[in-house]
């Protein structure tokens, strides 16, 4: 079955070509030209995927991310014709799965289209067992983080780079490491992004995330996930 890719994006010429070139590939695209399109058709009907505009002219595309989140866990992928990043880590932030900056290429796009889809349907049944550390536990199958039984919200790429850390337990790991290790699949190798999935991570598995003891910050370094905490 087609993937269902919907582009919330104000550039008729420009989705008119991407819907032409995902179709080509196999993918079922909608689009539509506003925010609160968008949101209307998602609140509506599924889809595997939303590549999101940041320039929109009713809702931009971060609250459009900022709502979407509210409700859905779907992958989101935004667009940014600004070049800044702090629009990307704004992005980020709100819980985008991956960005790219216009003017770009259909086929990185579709590149990171399928490594955003990759990843959301990793899990698979018969897969590697879970990792436990206490009362977390990170579900490689199934692709959930537990704390206490309850399972934990995180985009794809966050859970990705939360395996990467587990499976590296006590090991210190690089910024560009990790993002080797989630296969290449990161926006673009700035420091900063990293930084923001992990702080979403901790805010998510850590009883609290402004002193975390699960993943610890090594000045200078990178990141070391802790082999075993008092979980009291």
């Amino acid at each position: 079955m087609a993937d269902r890719v919907l582009i919330i994006d104000d550039d008729q010429r420009l989705t008119a070509m991407l819907a032409d070139y995902l179709g080509g590939h196999g993918f079922t695209v909608e689009r539509r030209f506003t925010g609160g399109e968008g949101l209307s058709l998602l609140a509506r009907q599924g889809f595997d995927a939303v590549v999101l505009d940041i320039m929109l002219p009713d809702l931009d595309g971060f609250e459009v991310c900022r709502r979407l989140r509210a409700a859905s866990d779907v992958p989101v992928l935004m667009l940014t014709a600004r070049g800044e990043d702090t629009d990307r880590i704004v992005g980020l932030e709100l819980g985008a799965d991956d960005y790219l900056p216009k003017p770009f290429n259909p086929r990185e796009l579709l590149a990171r289209l399928k490594a955003v889809l990759r990843r959301r349907h990793g899990g698979l049944p018969g897969g590697p067992p879970p990792l436990r550390f206490g009362r977390l536990e990170v579900d490689r199958s199934s692709r959930q983080a537990r704390l206490d039984g309850e399972a934990r919200t995180l985009t794809s790429y966050q859970f990705d780079l939360l395996v990467a850390l587990a499976e590296h337990a006590g090991r210190v790991l690089s910024r560009e490491r990790l993002m080797d290790l989630v296969k290449g699949s990161a926006p673009e190798p700035f420091d900063r992004s990293i930084d923001v999935h992990v702080s979403r991570i901790r805010a998510a598995i850590e009883d609290d995330p402004k002193h975390p003891r699960r993943i610890i910050t090594v000045r200078g370094a990178g990141y070391v996930f802790a082999r075993s905490q008092d979980e009291g």
